[in-house]
């Protein structure tokens, strides 16, 4: 059950919001919590809310167990550490047991011995929750958080259902005070409305609309595809991957403050990036904070001198390239990015910073090529299709199912898509200041989500198509 279902927008989530909003405020939070764990279960196996509970409840006991310990740095090491190794070990097996395994049989191949692969499901929202857990017990270990006591609120930090599948990652520092203090406010809810409707637009409206040609080329053999029709999925495919999760992300985060709490940010328009440095900024920003904070800093960031600050550099990006996805395309993804962030390190960026422009470009390109290697299903066929992109062939045979999305239809979608890729909105709302109090604005902001939602209505009822990007993350 995704956000944009029709189950989850007319019957969960307002049956969840009159709920929540009669039952006396010092009860809410329980609401919540229940709420969660029943989106769980419609939105997963049974089974897998087992798992969930065990992170709730190993980390619950590993956060009191640091704390009780916290003036002996010997035994809240100890217990930082075995918190840390039982939430890998638990992402490790449900993720990246089949990944492994397929490795080693190659190694074995030779000897014609092949290891069985493991009928793992994978459970939805893994990664975020791990993570999430993760953030917990370091927070405490560093004295920036203190351990949470009631259980009921352990499990709804880890749990609360708008952040649950698809993020954002939110730290447990900036989660506690709101666990504990948190009203329903009419500005918030008025916000969080407005916010959820625009990202469902983008999810439904623009992704959607996008991935199905994104989806019928990269589902094309290569040598029936030109280099026209290649550089038109992965255009669709960057557009699409953007305006999915953002899409989700602000839904998220709109369903956050109807229910009163606030989550960070997690998009800030990265395809206007001047560089590649930029764009990790702006991209997946709960992400790329975690990975900061939690992994390169305390690697030793850049302080170490230039050898280890590159060796920290790619120790990030190709963890970030797995916690994507349990293959090479991810690794190489990951390295990738990488190896312009060093590059860019070495001179390149303060030359992009000069001409904004030749930046901006620079990045879309670097983005769009590193995007093949995510969506392919092997390298074999992410190196294919970017020769094919550089080939500029003008063979036609490209699929009927690729041919018959790439409409006059799907170009307006295209320009739109590209438009509001860039800060436009926010150069208007500044523009726009001075009459946000006024009425006529105000009712001109809500006509506008009224006739965005009824349009994603419509793409809803017309469509059965509606891929989760990030399912797999």
């Amino acid at each position: 059950m995704t956000f944009s279902s029709k189950e989850f927008l007319f019957l969960f989530l307002p049956l969840c919001i009159i709920i929540y909003g009669i039952t006396p405020n010092r009860w809410r939070n329980y609401i919540l919590l229940l709420a969660s764990i029943v989106y769980y279960v419609l939105a997963e196996r049974d089974i897998y809310l087992i798992l969930l509970f065990i992170f709730i409840i190993i980390n619950y006991i590993t956060g009191i167990i640091i704390e009780k310990y916290q003036d002996s740095k010997h035994y809240k090491k100890i217990a930082l550490i075995a918190g840390i190794v039982i939430n890998l070990l638990l992402l490790g097996l449900f993720k990246y047991t089949n990944f492994v395994i397929s490795n080693i049989n190659i190694i074995l191949s030779f000897m014609h011995v092949a290891i069985p692969q493991v009928n793992l499901p994978f459970p939805l929202g893994i990664s975020f929750i791990t993570f999430q857990c993760l953030t917990y017990i370091i927070d405490i270990y560093r004295n920036q958080a203190r351990a949470e006591h009631r259980l009921p609120m352990m499990a709804l930090y880890v749990s609360m259902f708008p952040k649950i599948i698809a993020g954002p990652i939110v730290k447990y520092k900036d989660m506690a005070n709101q666990l504990v203090d948190h009203k329903l406010d009419i500005a918030m809810i008025e916000e969080g409305i407005i916010r959820f409707l625009v990202g469902l637009a983008k999810k439904v409206i623009i992704a959607d609309t996008l991935g199905l040609a994104a989806d019928a080329i990269f589902g094309t053999r290569i040598e029936h595809m030109s280099s026209l029709y290649a550089w038109i999925g992965i255009i669709a495919y960057t557009l699409q991957i953007y305006y999915d999760f953002s899409g989700y992300s602000d839904m998220a985060i709109g369903l956050g403050r109807i229910f009163g709490y606030k989550i960070m940010e997690n998009f800030n328009y990265p395809y206007s990036s001047k560089s590649i440095t930029e764009f990790w900024r702006r991209w997946h920003i709960s992400l790329s904070t975690w990975f900061r904070e939690y992994l390169y800093i305390p690697l030793g960031g850049n302080r170490h001198g230039i050898k280890k600050t590159y060796r920290n550099l790619i120790t990030v990006f190709i963890l970030t390239g797995l916690w994507h996805g349990a293959s090479w395309t991810f690794v190489v993804w990951g390295l990738y990015h990488g190896a312009f962030m060093i590059i860019e390190r070495m001179g390149l960026k303060k030359i992009l910073d000069k001409y904004g422009v030749v930046g901006t470009i620079y990045s879309i390109v670097v983005v769009m090529i590193g995007w093949v290697f995510f969506r392919s299903p092997d390298i074999q066929f992410a190196l294919k299709y970017i020769y094919l992109m550089f080939s500029f062939n003008d063979y036609q045979a490209v699929h009927f199912d690729a041919m018959r999305y790439v409409t006059n239809e799907f170009w307006i979608y295209v320009v739109i898509a590209t438009l509001f890729s860039f800060p436009i909105v926010p150069y208007l709302k500044k523009r726009m200041n001075a009459y946000q109090e006024l009425l006529w604005y105000k009712l001109s902001v809500h006509g506008y989500t009224i006739i965005l939602f009824i349009i994603a209505f419509m793409y809803i009822a017309k469509s059965s198509y509606n891929p989760f990007i990030y399912a797999g993350f």
